[in-house]
């Protein structure tokens, strides 16, 4: 259990990474980085593809090759989440993710809200609004864009937890990662023949960046979601959110505004409330 709690705390903190080294590959589209991502750790792991002991293609396959496919549109909303607006705003919405994990077990255990809850959920709904006030409002802002897809890339991404976690007793880790990346491997290669021209430098943080989030940071994450519930690495994963604004204030000069602030505060407040609850729980 402990090496558990470790992994998904180390996994955290390194993920916090993301947003710079997105912001990084500005140059490429976000279905070139979404290539990287994806295909790289296929192509690192493809003997688990064909391993003859450990069958890939065993047990509830079809329900993880669906999980697969919610995770091509998730990943496309966490890249525009982050090329479009700023890490803090990013990672603030994004993380509203846990919330959404909650309403999806609850809604698969019809277990009815309490007042405490639905405060809860409106507690978090005030915060988004919050963290969005001192924006102007415009279908092309980019803050828009950008803030929009956290929120739906929250969503997609509390439907593929849950949906792994269901099946993580079955498959290893290596495999679960396969499985994550196998659809948006072969969704996100087209976008690979519409490059404006080859700037080595990107690809080469592209190939870092499909190793150490594609492999490291989802081995930690899923060896630790294994042994763990759901909402306990949920709740771990807060982390994540100090790692991405520490690492954007120093490496790239971004600052949070006083809207975000509040409006996250609110949010996490949310979802720390209802994951603790749910821990407590299981």
């Amino acid at each position: 259990m402990k090496k558990a709690l470790y992994a998904i705390i180390l996994c955290a903190i390194i993920a916090g990474s993301n947003g710079v080294l997105i912001k990084h590959m500005n140059s490429l589209s976000a279905g070139a980085i979404g290539f990287f991502r994806t295909m790289i750790p296929v192509l690192i792991l493809s003997p688990v593809l064909f391993s003859k002991s450990r069958p890939l293609f065993t047990g509830n396959y079809k329900k993880m090759l669906l999980a697969s496919a919610v995770n091509v549109v998730r990943l496309y909303f966490y890249l525009l989440a982050f090329i479009y607006t700023s890490i803090g705003n990013a990672i603030v919405l994004a993380y509203t993710w846990p919330i959404f994990v909650f309403l999806i077990e609850t809604r698969y255990y019809r277990k009815p809200l309490n007042k405490q809850q639905i405060l809860l959920l409106l507690l978090a709904f005030t915060g988004m609004v919050i963290t969005y006030t001192n924006k102007s409002f415009s279908f092309g802002n980019d803050d828009l864009i950008g803030m929009v897809s956290a929120v739906l890339c929250a969503i997609g991404y509390a439907i593929t937890v849950v949906m792994f976690k269901s099946e993580s007793a079955n498959y290893t880790s290596e495999q679960l990662i396969v499985y994550q990346n196998l659809i948006s491997a072969i969704f996100f290669l087209p976008f690979m023949f519409f490059l404006p021209e080859i700037q080595w430098n990107q690809i080469g943080i592209g190939l870092f960046y499909g190793v150490w989030v594609g492999i490291v940071i989802f081995k930690l994450f899923f060896y630790g979601l294994k042994f763990l519930p759901a909402s306990t690495a949920s709740g771990l994963m807060y982390i994540e959110i100090v790692s991405a604004i520490t690492l954007g204030y120093f490496v790239l000069e971004e600052t949070l505004n006083i809207n975000t602030l509040i409006g996250g505060t609110l949010i996490l407040i949310s979802s720390f409330l209802i994951t603790r609850a749910n821990t407590k729980k299981d």
